[in-house]
């Protein structure tokens, strides 16, 4: 039953009562005043006529309110609930589907594993497409059919077998010094000794630059990546530490004129409240979209996949379709900063100011992510982190 149909019943008990009221007002006015048995026998039949249909309508709202509170879903995120909740709440208030929200901020894997068949879990959400094929080798997922979502997102960036989706795009762009005559550059230009004493970065063992560093081995072989590492770390202005503000606020500093870090904090920074850390951060960069040379901008993602266990599949796969709408996708670019997974979106006005469209890598995440262990360990062989 739809929402419409419940709102007239309700409204057709509420006029039942009222009619029951005004009938035993009569009866009983009529048994005050002696009224003959044929007026009350009329009067008794209409009584208890309304009743039953009262009855009735009473009993299918009933019946029917435990059904609607049913149609929801359970969403296991390691995503900040403040980030995507006004997009859940977009979701229900179209479709009518709650959303349970669970923040998982570490051991999202584990805790589905643990918990096995009585998972409340229907759908799983994370950033970085190697956390989305860790839960899938896991076997803690399950594919999808959907034209919808392989309609929407470019095959690099969703499993080959419908096992998970990318609903958003965070580009690792350059970070500069605003007035640095520099307007292009590729990955593999970091390496070069113009650049000594002039580059922050976080950890190398960081997932944002292992994931950097995986497509690197993947574009460009491991040998070429090893020497890359090498010179990017000679070319350092500090230890590779911090977060990815970190190097804008060096790069104020003066401590270094470059550095990688990830499009969506350009977008926080720029619309910090003046006179803030992290309005001057922003304020003091402006950011060059490197490419690999024989590539795009290296991109990663936050997706979804469905539970192996859903209790409510339909629903879960509902509300990755909307995800991946055109009110949504905008939503996301809006509300995180990030890039829309969909093509022909349009992008946050400071993000398309400040950096603009991105010329996306084609390569797929899922050839990227099999570098993942390589990445790591070179990271280690160079010492970049030390």
């Amino acid at each position: 039953m739809n929402e419409n149909s419940l709102q007239t019943r309700f409204i057709i008990n509420i006029l039942f009562f009222d009619q029951l009221k005004i009938l035993n007002k009569l009866i009983q006015a009529s048994l005050h005043l002696g009224e003959d048995s044929k007026m009350l026998k009329k009067l008794y039949f209409l009584r208890n006529k309304t009743r039953l249909v009262t009855l009735a309508s009473s009993l299918i709202v009933t019946c029917a309110l435990p059904a609607m509170a049913k149609d929801s879903l359970t969403l296991y995120t390691t995503r900040e609930p403040g980030l995507i909740q006004p997009l859940l709440d977009a979701f229900t208030k179209e479709t009518a589907i709650d959303v349970n929200t669970v923040y998982v901020k570490d051991g999202m894997l584990e805790r589905v594993k643990a918990e096995g068949k009585n998972s409340p879990a229907d759908l799983l959400m994370t950033v970085d497409a190697g956390n989305l094929i860790d839960l899938v080798e896991a076997g803690v997922t399950q594919p999808v059919e959907s034209k919808t979502l392989t309609d929407a997102i470019p095959a690099s960036l969703r499993d080959k077998d419908n096992q998970w989706f990318g609903l958003s795009m965070r580009a690792r762009v350059l970070y500069a010094e605003k007035d640095l005559p520099l307007k292009s550059i590729t990955y593999e230009d970091l390496a070069d000794p113009k650049w000594k004493d002039k580059i922050c970065i976080r950890a190398g063992q960081h997932p944002y630059n292992t994931a950097l560093v995986a497509a690197m081995i993947a574009h460009d072989g491991e040998a070429k990546t090893e020497a890359w590492l090498r010179g990017v770390k000679a070319n350092l202005a500090r230890k590779a530490t911090g977060g990815d503000r970190d190097v804008a606020r060096d790069i104020l500093g003066g401590i270094c004129d470059v550095g990688l870090a990830n499009s969506y904090y350009v977008g926080h920074m720029k619309n910090a409240k003046e006179g803030t850390d992290a309005r001057k951060w922003g304020d003091a960069i402006k950011v060059v979209q490197p490419t690999f040379t024989n590539g795009g901008t290296h991109v990663n993602i936050t997706g979804a996949a469905v539970a192996r266990n859903a209790p409510h599949k339909e629903q879960a796969v509902k509300l990755m379709e909307y995800l991946v709408s055109v009110p949504a996708q905008q939503l996301y670019a809006q509300a995180n900063y990030e890039y829309p997974i969909r093509k022909g979106v349009p992008l946050d006005a400071t993000i398309n100011n400040a950096i603009g469209e991105i010329n996306v890598d084609t390569l797929p995440l899922t050839e990227i992510v099999k570098y993942r262990k390589q990445a790591s360990q070179l990271v280690d062989k160079v010492g970049f982190d030390q």
